[in-house]
């Protein structure tokens, strides 16, 4: 049983961070594209960034560059996210998502999901 498990969100003021975390069980971690999506109520889930299996393709959404940094630790199973420089309008669930393909922005494409964390940031 694949599970994805988040960590790390909450309530941010504007400008400030948070570093998510996701851990993984039940599959060959390092062979996965990772990523990290989010959806506002309202709105339809959004790619937000991904990192190839041995990060070397780190894609970002436009409204994130610069701003948001994705990592991986293999040896950990375990996926961040670190955001900086918050904005209201990065409030959202954000979710985990693993890929078996070397890299994808589309969601259905991702074979497995975590529960959602929320992040709230605000101004």
């Amino acid at each position: 049983q694949v599970q994805l498990v988040e960590s790390g969100g909450g309530l941010v003021q504007a400008g400030g961070s948070l570093r998510l975390s996701c851990a993984a069980s039940g599959l060959t971690f390092s062979t996965y594209f990772m990523a990290w999506f989010r959806q506002a109520p309202g709105k339809e889930r959004a790619f937000v960034a991904g990192i190839s299996r041995d990060s070397g393709a780190t894609p970002y959404a436009d409204s994130v560059k610069g701003r948001f940094t994705i990592s991986r630790d293999n040896a950990k199973n375990t996926v961040y996210l670190q955001m900086n420089s918050l904005k209201p309008e990065d409030t959202a669930v954000y979710y985990c998502a693993a890929s078996r393909l070397y890299i994808t922005n589309q969601a259905n494409n991702y074979n497995s999901w975590g529960q959602g964390t929320q992040v709230t940031v605000s101004s």
